[in-house]
């Protein structure tokens, strides 16, 4: 009889063996205790008093009785005799009293999973982890609360920290791995939602400050002004308004050379304009405002006037309109007197608009 079998030591039959059946009975003898390996214990020193035919462990450190000095090999109760087998390197084995799987490295037995999930230095699921420490590579994840009647507190939360205030935490969305929004705190303790084209030029949507709580949209397209001259206005004529004095234009929206508002984006939208007249004390005029859209279109809701004559200095007329508009949709302040011609007061007449859905 020869063991020419290397991995699992099995034994070969020769040509001219007599008996060739023991031979082939011992191989197989091996092959029931080694293939789908599972020992009872890989904790107990002791051989147990009346072990069941097939019965196998995993001796561990300091093998006691007929296990002495077999520590680290396969015990198998066969025949009434106990057999060892010396594991290979890559080995697995189920151990049955603690529900774990564990592996031989040449060495040493270690588990695989439970505490060996601890302390990792990367994982990847479906990819590689050269990008990063954990990476994966799915078509959709889940998160779910441990129920109540499952033993859990039915609640569900995820904790992302951070080192400093001056670190970054949050979440970062990616089109082909190039930057496309944030949401986070990103250098500070606001609340930040951005966005971007490029991965590098970042347009923040919405700030909420870390402090106050208080709601900012910085980019959000808005206009304030005043005219700093006297506008004149004809008889019976519409006059579009010159605002040429910006407390503030946000996207660039409003054009002082033209006075014309321009949306930079489909939405609904909210204006209001302040028409303060400079009326001669000897002229007597009727008031009238509106917002026109596209240069002919009034827009509803916009219109407003003083009705009956008004002499020896000033009065004003307001009003506000809300109104959708698309991207490219341009929007002007205009007002007429009735009768006589007269001023549109200088630093009085104000224009504003803003974004509101």
């Amino acid at each position: 009889m020869s063991d020419t079998l290397p991995n699992l030591n099995l034994p070969v039959m020769l040509p001219s063996q007599a008996q060739k059946h023991v031979t082939h009975n011992e191989a197989l003898s091996i092959l029931d205790a080694l293939v789908q390996l599972s020992v009872l214990s890989d904790t107990t020193d002791t051989p147990p008093a009346s072990p069941d035919e097939g019965a196998r462990y995993l001796v561990p450190i300091g093998g006691q009785s007929a296990w002495a000095g077999q520590d680290g090999r396969i015990a198998v109760f066969q025949q009434n005799a106990w057999v060892f087998h010396t594991p290979q390197t890559g080995w697995r084995c189920y151990v049955a009293d603690k529900n774990a799987l564990i592996l031989f490295d040449g060495s040493d037995w270690r588990e695989i999973g439970g505490s060996q999930l601890e302390n990792l230095t990367a994982l990847g699921i479906g990819m590689d982890t050269s990008s990063a420490p954990f990476s994966a590579t799915l078509n959709s994840a889940l998160w779910t609360a441990l129920y109540a009647a499952d033993g859990g507190t039915g609640s569900m939360s995820q904790t992302i920290n951070r080192e400093t205030t001056a670190d970054d935490t949050g979440l970062i969305f990616q089109t082909g791995f190039m930057t496309r929004a944030l949401a986070g705190l990103f250098g500070s303790d606001d609340l930040r939602f951005a966005v971007s084209q490029d991965g590098t030029s970042f347009f923040d949507g919405l700030v909420i400050d870390g402090a106050t709580g208080i709601v900012s949209q910085p980019n959000l397209p808005r206009f304030s002004g005043a005219t700093n001259y006297d506008n004149y206005g004809a008889a019976d004529s519409w006059t579009k308004i010159a605002i040429n004095d910006l407390a503030y234009n946000d996207q660039g929206t409003f054009n002082a050379s033209s006075n014309v508002f321009t949306a930079p984006t489909d939405g609904l939208y909210h204006f209001g304009g302040h028409l303060l007249f400079k009326i001669d004390s000897s002229a007597l005029a009727r008031m009238t405002i509106r917002m026109v859209k596209n240069g002919t279109d009034q827009v509803p809701g916009s219109f407003g006037r003083i009705t009956g004559d008004h002499q020896d200095g000033y009065t004003f007329v307001k009003s506000q309109a809300v109104t959708p508009l698309l991207s490219g949709d341009t929007i002007e302040l205009q007002g007429m007197f009735a009768d006589h011609s007269a001023f549109f007061q200088a630093d009085e007449t104000t224009f504003w608009g803003y974004k509101v859905g």
